[in-house]
């Protein structure tokens, strides 16, 4: 992985053909992955395990855009998670290769049966397909778990149909996540992710204001559609292979803002200093200190903050001491 948090390795494909290029047997995980929560892992996991035991190669294949874009425009959900992001977290799972297949009206009204001969023929060969159980494809969503059997029996491919994942008794989505986080129910969306919450973006220049204040930050443009409530937060930074620990307002700076502005991520690390720009962060997001505000200036600003940075690092040290044993 490089600098700025971006794998060397992984192989990203763009089309059904480009599977052939690939050494087989190749072992598909498909779905949408918004997110990469528990549920998605073990889709994802059954084909490195199939990859794995018959010496072939796992493919976590999704859709670009989102097929609600094409079939329902105006029910796209917002994205928890970005292409980078997204690339980055499928890096950690172990999956060495990506395909983004194109959806357009075409995919839409392709057959079913026709998708997956369109599979069968372009793997080289088909080990497997992992799919969640519930999960449908093909026009008028006419292909399910029970054809899709019947097609690996007759082509000669495993078929693994995960079934849904539960945490606290509910099956975990990323309509339940999206939901954890518009509430700013942070903990809840780590449990169901299986990962503490983040947010990851680019390190971008700003306009210096808060080294003005004395307290330098990196402006971090968040990837993800969805966010959190505008506020300050509490954040751990792993910079250089160093965890830090920061506060961060998410939000769109309304003192030192006037009309429209992108919401932003000023993050401030403790004890840390440097250079960031270009970098890709993942803060992740912990205490929640207060909510955004405007305030009458910026001395006012000035003094929120210095208070906002003293209750933010007594948090941070007291979760240190708590995970030594203190």
């Amino acid at each position: 992985m490089d600098r700025h948090g971006k794998s060397e390795r992984m192989t990203v494909l763009h089309s059904l053909e480009e599977l052939s290029l690939l050494p087989g047997p190749v072992a598909l995980a498909i779905g949408v992955f918004d997110g990469l929560h528990l549920g998605h892992q073990e889709v994802i996991q059954a084909a490195l395990e199939h990859a794995h035991q018959h010496q072939g190669t796992a493919v976590v294949m999704s859709f670009e855009p989102h097929p609600l874009a094409v079939l329902r425009p105006e029910a796209v959900p917002p994205r928890l998670c970005g292409p980078a992001y997204r690339r980055l977290l499928l890096e950690r799972l172990g999956v060495g290769s990506m395909l983004l297949c194109p959806f357009d009206e075409n995919t839409a009204s392709t057959p079913a049966e026709m998708f997956l001969d369109t599979l069968t023929r372009d793997c080289r060969p088909l080990g497997c397909i992992s799919v969640g159980y519930g999960w449908t494809f093909g026009r008028n969503r006419g292909g399910n778990i029970h054809l899709l059997m019947a097609h690996g029996e007759r082509e000669g491919f495993a078929v693994y149909g995960v079934p849904p994942v539960r945490v606290d008794g509910q099956v975990v989505s990323s309509t339940l996540i999206r939901d954890a986080v518009a509430a700013g129910e942070l903990g809840r969306a780590s449990s169901l992710l299986g990962r503490e919450y983040a947010l990851y973006g680019e390190v971008m220049q700003g306009r210096r204001l808060a080294r003005q204040l004395g307290f330098p930050t990196a402006n971090v443009r968040p990837e993800a559609e969805l966010l959190p409530p505008y506020g300050v937060y509490g954040v751990q930074v792993e910079v250089d292979g160093q965890m830090c620990a920061g506060v961060a307002n998410l939000g769109v700076r309304p003192t030192v803002e006037t009309g429209e502005a992108s919401p932003s991520l000023e993050v401030h690390l403790f004890d840390w200093s440097g250079d960031l720009y270009g970098r890709s962060l993942e803060v992740k997001l912990g205490d929640f200190i207060r909510p955004e505000q405007k305030f009458s200036g910026l001395e006012a600003l000035k003094k929120q903050v210095e208070a906002d940075v003293i209750l933010a690092r007594g948090l941070a040290e007291a979760r240190a001491e708590g995970k030594n044993g203190c």
